[in-house]
């Protein structure tokens, strides 16, 4: 699975591990994510996220 990073404070979101503070399950790709899920550092929005090579 891939991780991305958060363009603006550089939180990775790592599909293995989830957002479990914000309910959401390991496993889940950054596809499957909500379109409101907001990143939990910062708050920036999906759109501002990219994925790591």
């Amino acid at each position: 699975m891939e991780k991305w990073e958060c363009l603006v404070c550089g939180y990775i979101y790592d599909p293995a591990v989830g957002d479990p503070d914000g309910g959401i399950a390991a496993g889940t790709t950054f596809e499957n994510l909500p379109d409101d899920w907001v990143c939990p550092d910062c708050g920036a929005g999906k759109d501002m996220f990219e994925k790591v090579a």
